[in-house]
């Protein structure tokens, strides 16, 4: 099952950043904008400091972990940071919100493979 949670290597460890539906409530009311607008803006070069900072820590809530030890690590990995170490983060987190999270495996394990058949026929036809 998908939920829409991206976990890769962020900071100093191993990371789970989720946006569900409250999140993106609050990422709405602290960026004063939709959630997709303030993709635009990550994606376009309009964006604003706060978005960055504000998608990290939500997600990283989102992903489970509690509300005062993820601000504390957006405030040292984040905000202490410049801007652009995160924004690549930043983009995947509310992408994967909106969107989907990437599935894990492309394509499926049990499909058929061609080379194995000999009969390109199907069974209607004579």
């Amino acid at each position: 099952m998908r939920d829409a949670r991206v976990t890769f290597d962020w900071a100093d460890g191993t990371y789970s950043f989720r946006l569900a539906w409250g999140q993106l409530e609050e990422l709405q009311e602290k960026c004063d904008a939709g959630p997709y607008v303030v993709l635009q803006r990550l994606h376009s070069g309009a964006w604003r400091v706060e978005d960055i900072t504000n998608i990290i820590r939500l997600g990283l809530i989102g992903g489970g972990m509690e509300p005062s030890p993820a601000l504390k690590i957006a405030r040292l990995y984040v905000e202490a940071r410049p801007p652009m170490e995160n924004l690549i983060p930043a983009q995947a987190i509310l992408s994967a919100a909106l969107m989907g999270a990437p599935e894990e495996k492309v394509g499926e394990v049990d499909a058929a493979n061609p080379k194995e058949s000999s009969s390109t026929n199907s069974q209607t036809e004579s």
